[in-house]
């Protein structure tokens, strides 16, 4: 528990002058840093032929995110099929098959890092440098930059501030509300011919990656580097093995540019790591330091874009409503994980230290499981397979939330879908109009809302019912309840966008490849761009000045309406999962467990 608080604490400490970094490097305000990132960003927009100031509209914007996608992810793919005839290949690995190249790409474009193969042995070092960590860094930024256009829209667009009819110059509190962007060299950002401006896609990719995201993976690199986490060019070692009955002659030890990939895999919320066993193995995670300074970059940039929010569009009590919520829910399931892991009646089974660390131990390994889950990170340092049960159900429901943290923008865009649900519920509980910083929430917004609220058990319930069904296909190591649990928690983890999984899954096959590269579109992009289209609606809409008889968000009331709604939404929908899963694996491993008890008492009555 000491652990986590303190993970909390210096999370806290500093994502909040991050985040208000992060806010003025989104609005594209006047920098110190400027003369010298620009040395940097503007050869990029030349390459990619566009104007950083040119406004877009949510169509346009939408566009060119799609579009991005589809470029960056045929080159990643490309490379991953055709990375024995390339170079940076001193192990010789072959080429990737073309179902497991694809899921690959898909996960990796979609911020998931689903992995269905083992990195060291399965991936040159030219594909882990360029198709995964090149994936790494882009995606993150990609989710942001939608979530800030979303932002944008529900205030109107980037040039609300200069109307007439412009919001109110200050929030509740006082503090100003933010300038528009501005074009670099002077001027209003043209603006879109058709609907309201929400920003230009490329360059809110191109400055977080420039001027936030690259600095910090730099420092996490050296730190990691220093704690002795890998980072070569060179091909692995070969060592002779102590025990001759072990039937090998030798043994090479994977290295390379490690460091730099687990650096922007915690901190651009992506999770998957050089080594198949991601961070539980002591060459990518060391030492306790390296490993506390892995769980920190797994929150730091999320709770980073929740400070930079109340900056962003000029309401610091909005930022204290969601990081409040985030943080009630985060407490919450990290308490829960830690009493499962360690104090719960399955907790007592033997066969649960079999994929920990024991280096790490049990609260390490538990904290890190609810943390990866919180933030759609994925990254693990013990087996998920092997946490008692309802730790593998806190797992689950953080994943079916994906927004306590959530990854970077994207879990901040869930919450938005979470907030217009419970503005509208609360509006019509109350009997007033329900809107959202002066536009009404209609009922075309909460169709769309609805759909998107829909897909996820349509598509999570449905893939997992039809693997059951056809256990040709399934290839789960468990076929009692541990079994649906694990067929549950890939799909799951899929949609959210997570990647972490139960790994006693065989899901290296054509099916598992297949299915899951669906689910992970699914899961990323409606979810990315239904809420902007939602906010683009309402931009269009005339804003109504708020009123006394406006509902007010930013209360303690409204937060535990909107928990109570997340939770509705979840827990609830997905109960009868839950219960046929971890909760009866729950029942059954205790139940095991204290059958050797309850004998040996009898015994000793008789």
């Amino acid at each position: 528990m000491t652990e986590s608080l303190l993970l909390f604490a210096i999370a806290i400490a500093l994502a909040w002058p991050l985040g208000l970094y992060l806010a003025r490097v989104m609005r594209g305000a006047p920098m110190r840093g400027d003369a010298v990132f620009g040395v940097i960003e503007k050869p990029i927009y030349a390459l990619l032929g566009v104007r950083p100031q040119r406004g877009m509209s949510w169509r346009g914007y939408a566009l060119a995110f799609l579009a991005s996608n589809l470029v960056v992810g045929l080159l990643a793919w490309f490379v991953f099929m055709t990375q024995a005839w390339l170079p940076f290949n001193p192990d010789g690995i072959p080429n990737l098959r073309w179902d497991t190249a694809l899921h690959t790409m898909v996960s990796f474009l979609t911020n998931t890092n689903q992995q269905h193969y083992s990195g060291q042995a399965q991936l040159s070092y030219l594909s882990q440098m360029t198709g995964i960590v090149g994936l790494q860094v882009v995606t993150p930024m990609m989710g942001l930059a939608l979530v800030v256009a979303t932002l944008r829209a529900l205030l109107g667009g980037r040039a609300i501030a200069r109307s007439p009819d412009a919001l109110p110059a200050s929030d509740a509190i006082g503090h100003a509300m933010p300038e528009p962007t501005m074009a670099r060299q002077g001027g209003l950002p043209s603006q879109p011919e058709h609907g309201a401006d929400v920003g230009n896609y490329w360059a809110d990719v191109v400055r977080p990656t420039v001027r936030f995201l690259l600095p910090l993976c730099l420092l996490w690199t050296l730190l990691l580097t220093w704690q002795g986490v890998p980072s070569t060019l060179s091909a692995g070692a070969v060592a002779t093995p102590i025990d001759a009955s072990a039937g090998m002659n030798e043994q090479k030890i994977p290295v390379g540019p490690v460091a730099a990939m687990v650096a922007i895999k915690q901190l651009g919320s992506n999770g998957g790591g050089w080594y198949g066993p991601n961070s539980s193995v002591p060459l990518e995670n060391p030492t306790p330091l390296s490993n506390f300074i892995e769980l920190l970059g797994i929150v730091l940039i999320p709770m980073s874009v929740v400070f930079m929010v109340g900056t962003f569009i000029g309401r610091r009590r909005f930022t204290a409503l969601v990081f409040g919520c985030m943080l009630a829910m985060s407490a919450l399931s990290t308490t829960a994980s830690l009493w499962s892991e360690g104090h719960s009646a399955s907790s007592a089974s033997a066969a649960l230290m079999e994929g920990k660390e024991v280096r790490l131990g049990v609260d390490a390994s538990a904290l890190w499981s609810s943390v990866t889950t919180q933030v759609n990170n994925g990254s693990v340092n013990a087996m998920h397979d092997s946490l008692a049960p309802l730790t593998g159900a806190v797992a689950m429901v953080n994943m079916l939330v994906n927004a306590i943290w959530g990854g970077v923008g994207c879990g901040l865009q869930q919450f938005i879908v979470y907030l217009l649900l419970s503005v509208f519920l609360a509006g019509l509980m109350t009997g007033r109009t329900p809107e959202l910083f002066g536009r009404k929430i209609e009922a075309g917004e909460v169709r769309l809302l609805a759909l998107l609220v829909l897909l996820q058990p349509l598509v999570l319930l449905g893939f997992t019912a039809v693997t059951l069904a056809l256990p040709q296909f399934t290839g789960n190591s468990n076929p009692g309840f541990h079994g649906i649990s694990q067929v549950f928690y890939e799909y799951t983890s899929a949609f959210a966008n997570n990647g972490s999984g139960f790994e006693g899954l065989g899901d290296a096959t054509y099916w598992w490849n297949l299915t899951c590269a669906l689910v992970l579109a699914l899961g990323r992009y409606p979810a990315l761009i239904v809420p902007l289209i939602v906010a683009a609606r309402m931009a269009g809409k005339r804003h109504a000045p708020e009123s006394a008889g406006s509902l007010k968000i930013e209360t303690p009331t409204f937060a535990l309406t909107l928990i109570a709604v997340v939770l509705v939404l979840t827990v609830l929908q997905f109960m009868p999962a839950l219960v046929l899963g971890p909760i009866a694996d729950h029942l059954s491993t205790a139940g095991a467990a204290a059958l050797p008890s309850i004998t040996s008492q009898s015994l000793a009555v008789s």
